[in-house]
């Protein structure tokens, strides 16, 4: 199943990141794709708001991984803000021990997630950023969720 919100503005991407941060639980990995400009790091910006995150979120190509800590009544403690758009094999990005970084309360964002799918398996949610012809973009999220998670994201979705 999937679940679709359509953003017109850079504004509106980032309300639905914080809008997402309700739906994430500590464990998670976010497999986030699209074109470069798409709104991943706005929609990361977002998610990071809404999970009380203090201080600046910048795009982390360069150092691959960012650590935020978070303020939430949802039990994350961490986001792990990940960009593997420069990792050069699919082993540079299994040494990054992302499944380990979220066992300790944490959730893991990464952009340029789909270059690194394999490596994750089924226990992903994604978020796919389509352009539209207007510059706006859909937001398309999937992954296998239980029930009330489906009924977080259909809410997400009708915002």
């Amino acid at each position: 199943m999937t679940w679709q919100r359509r953003c017109a503005l850079d504004g509106d991407t980032q309300a639905a990141g914080i809008g997402f941060a309700r739906v994430l639980r500590s464990g998670d990995i976010v497999l986030l794709s699209g074109l470069l400009g798409a709104g991943k790091t706005t929609f990361v910006k977002g998610v990071a708001s809404g999970l009380g995150v203090q201080g600046l979120v910048t795009s982390p190509t360069f150092t691959v991984v960012r650590e935020h800590d978070c303020d939430n009544d949802l039990g994350i403690a961490t986001l792990h803000h990940c960009d593997v758009y420069r990792v050069r094999s699919l082993d540079e990005v299994v040494d990054l021990a992302l499944g380990e970084l979220v066992e300790e309360s944490g959730v893991a964002l990464v952009e340029w997630g789909d270059l690194a799918a394999s490596v994750f398996g089924r226990d992903v949610l994604e978020v796919n950023f389509v352009v539209e012809n207007d510059e706006s973009r859909t937001l398309v999220v999937g992954g296998s969720v239980d029930a009330s998670r489906a009924d977080q994201l259909d809410s997400w979705s009708a915002s």
